[in-house]
């Protein structure tokens, strides 16, 4: 089972509200729980061999820092933005490297398919690309921070 897959079975069991899955297979077993406060995905790779497992954790994410009043106050203001959302969980990177500018910044225009980040999952980094042309208005997480599945990223003006 390749990285793509394990994406795409993480994405479909989030969407479905299941709140655990098991899946074991010859060489892989596979368990994803999710939960209200978070979700938590263990892959274990089983060798050939008599040899002990290998078990591997996704960063569990942290909790929002951000009350909710807040949050329903400016949702009436930002409803005239697109929400560019993580389609991954994994580590949100605002930098190709660390010595290299940052892809977008604050006022920004975008054009659809720009890469507005990277956001690194089992040792791969994937690039995000805008899905709408227009400037970016705000930028949602903070570099080098661990990001969730549909966690939103960025607000961009379509105007």
């Amino acid at each position: 089972m390749d990285l793509k897959e394990i994406q795409n079975l993480i994405k479909f069991v989030a969407k479905s509200g299941a709140s655990e899955v098991k899946l074991e297979m010859d060489d892989v077993k596979i368990t994803i729980r999710t939960g209200s406060d978070s979700d938590t995905t263990i892959v274990q790779q089983v060798p050939m061999q008599a040899a002990p497992m290998v078990q591997q954790q996704a960063p569990v994410p942290a909790t929002p820092a951000a009350p909710a009043e807040p949050a329903a106050a400016t949702a009436n203001d930002d409803s005239k933005y697109v929400t560019i959302k993580s389609p991954i969980i994994g580590t949100f990177y605002r930098k190709p490297s660390p010595d290299k500018p940052v892809f977008v910044e604050v006022g920004t225009d975008v054009k659809e398919g720009d890469v507005l980040c990277v956001i690194e999952a089992m040792k791969l980094f994937n690039e995000i690309e805008s899905e709408v042309s227009g400037k970016i208005v705000k930028v949602l997480v903070d570099d080098s921070s661990p990001v969730e599945f549909d966690q939103p990223l960025f607000l961009v003006d379509p105007s």
